[in-house]
């Protein structure tokens, strides 16, 4: 098959041709045929997961037709359109067991604990676990972003962040990710300050349902602007970048008692980050992660995505060819651009 490769971290990739997976006994092999460009790969590229042994295969977010599966998957077979969390669960562990299958104990990750989706096929684990039936009206290229961007937005915002109608939500950060969240918030009643330096995600954020837009390359204080536009601060905020300054502004610019998730990645040399603790503690604030959805929980927002109240179509700005990717995905450092990109390998 047909893959994007890189032998270093942050040196530029290639498409060459490397062999075709197999699925493990649990497991499947999905023909790729759409895969999102998500920041979370750029990251992977530039050596900040300590999981990703080189050479390796980027891409984490996809959509396809099941090609193979392993002699002891039940529920899958060739044929299934199907897309899956990037989290995939062993199914079998204390977590699973709870229903947590976004943190499980011994989970793996396509295009991180092994090679990923930007390729022609992609392996994938525990298949009865954790693949989620594409229906025939959605396309690849929109359910791609059900495997991270999308589902990791709802979960983020109506799971952990436990958003309410009318409510104030400030989203830090709107690319895939943020953007997703804008419009989930927007269709569960809440008001939402959309917060980013780029003019054209602002644009999208607001034709996405944002009621106030903060151009941070242009306010000194962040914050200060959002707590100003909110009458007092967020009820919820969410740092969908993943930065020590966007993490910081989305506690400080909470009210009191009010709830930050934190959803965009957060490397760091040492591993840390530094919050605004004393903050938290004089206001009450809730500090919250989020880590993808599991795949039990796909139907509540496949329902909304049915009925045509959430439109993650909308939010696919760009479709480009797998020789296209390397480019692409180094440029997710400096010029992300608006909107998501999607990558088709058989294009």
């Amino acid at each position: 098959m047909r893959a994007v490769v890189f032998e270093r971290y942050g040196e530029q990739a290639e498409v060459r041709e490397v062999a075709d997976p197999s699925p493990a006994e649990h497991g499947v092999v999905v023909r790729v045929e759409a895969t999102g460009l998500c920041r979370s790969d750029w990251h992977g590229w530039m050596g900040h997961d300590p999981d990703i042994r080189l050479p390796h295969v980027p891409g984490h977010e996809l959509a396809g037709v099941v090609e193979a599966v392993g002699a002891r998957v039940t529920r899958r077979r060739p044929g299934d359109r199907v897309t899956v969390p990037f989290v995939c669960a062993c199914g079998r562990c204390p977590a699973c067991a709870a229903g947590d299958q976004q943190v499980c104990e011994r989970q793996t990750q396509p295009g991180f604990t092994h090679w990923g989706s930007f390729a022609q096929y992609v392996a994938l684990d525990h298949a009865d676990v954790n693949l989620v039936a594409v229906p025939p009206e959605l396309s690849f290229r929109t359910a791609a972003g059900l495997g991270c961007r999308f589902a990791t937005a709802f979960r983020a915002v109506v799971a952990q962040g436990r958003v309410g109608a009318g409510e104030w939500v400030a989203v830090h950060g709107c690319g895939g990710v943020g953007l997703s969240a804008v419009m989930i918030a927007a269709a569960c009643g809440a008001r939402v300050v959309a917060v980013d330096v780029s003019p054209a995600a602002l644009e999208l954020a607001r034709a996405f349902g944002a009621a106030e837009c903060v151009d941070a390359s242009a306010v000194a204080d962040t914050a200060l602007a959002v707590r100003d536009l909110t009458g007092g601060g967020a009820h919820l905020s969410l740092d969908a970048l993943g930065s020590p300054a966007t993490c910081a502004a989305s506690v400080d610019g909470l009210r009191r008692r009010g709830r930050h998730v934190q959803v965009g990645l957060l490397p760091s040399p040492n591993g840390l980050t530094a919050v605004p603790m004393a903050r938290v503690i004089g206001l009450e604030l809730e500090l919250l992660g989020s880590h993808g959805m599991p795949a039990h929980a796909y139907p509540r927002m496949l329902e909304l995505v049915g009925a045509g109240v959430l439109r993650p179509d909308r939010l696919v700005t760009s479709t480009i060819a797998l020789d296209a990717a390397p480019a692409a995905l180094a440029a997710l450092g400096t010029a992300p651009g608006s909107g998501v990109t999607v990558v088709e390998p058989w294009a």
